[in-house]
C-alpha cells in the first residue's frame, strides 16, 4: 500500500477546517453564554441592592412619622423658590433619567400652571 507523503489531500483539509470552525463556534458560544450569565448576575445584585436601599429608606420615613409629635400650628410656608431654577431642576431630573417624559410633562404642568 502507497501511502502518500506531503500535503493532506482535499479530503484532510477539508476535515481539518470543519474541525477547527467547530472548535470556534462552542468556544465562542461558550463566553457568549458566560458574558451573558455574568451580565444577568450583576443585574440581579444591583435590583437587590436598590430593593435594600429601598426597604431602608421606607421604614427610616415610616419611624420618623411615627416619631413625629404636633406642635404648635405650623408656620407659613417658606415662600416658593425660583420658578426658573424649578424649571432648570426637573430639566437637569429628566435629562439625568430619573424623571419619565410623563413625569416631567406634568411636574411642568404643575409648576406653570
Amino acid at each position: 500500500m502507497l501511502r502518500r507523503m506531503g500535503r493532506p489531500g482535499l479530503l484532510g483539509l477539508a476535515a481539518r477546517t470543519a474541525v477547527v470552525a467547530g472548535t470556534a463556534t462552542a468556544v465562542a458560544g461558550g463566553v457568549a453564554s458566560h458574558q451573558a450569565n455574568k451580565a444577568n448576575q450583576a443585574a440581579e445584585a444591583q435590583a437587590y441592592e436598590a430593593q435594600q436601599q429601598q426597604a431602608a429608606m421606607d421604614a427610616a420615613a415610616a419611624q420618623a412619622v411615627a416619631n413625629a409629635q404636633p406642635t404648635a400650628p405650623a408656620a407659613p410656608a417658606a415662600a416658593p423658590p425660583d420658578l426658573m431654577a424649578q424649571l432648570t431642576q426637573l430639566g437637569q431630573l429628566h435629562a439625568s433619567g430619573i424623571l419619565s417624559d410623563e413625569e416631567f410633562a406634568a411636574a411642568k404642568a404643575k409648576l406653570l400652571g
